[in-house]
């Protein structure tokens, strides 16, 4: 049990550096977030059936609703942003 969640932090933290690295396109940033945001639902449903304490059973579908809500914004958005702009190269946004 321990091996996992080791294995789980250090994937959680080689998914920021990716993600901190990632400059090029939107897509892969935002699929490295969902990345992120599905190793927190791993981690909350591991640490919630050990700890078996039944006001925190609901807290890893709230959180998987939450990401799921977040993956179809973050894809729309890549869509408008590929209709608008012609690619989802973060080189050619003015963020500002």
């Amino acid at each position: 049990m321990e091996l996992m969640k080791i294995s789980l932090y250090l994937t959680f933290m080689i998914t920021i550096t990716t993600l901190s690295l990632q400059h090029k396109h939107l897509m892969m940033a935002l699929m490295c977030v969902e990345t992120m945001m599905l190793i927190v639902f791993t981690m909350l449903v591991m640490f919630t059936s050990t700890s078996l304490t039944m006001s925190q059973v609901p807290m890893p579908i709230i959180l998987l609703t939450i990401s799921v809500c977040g993956a179809a914004v973050g894809l729309s958005l890549v869509v408008a942003i590929t209709r608008t702009h012609g690619n989802d190269f973060l080189k050619n946004l003015n963020l500002l």
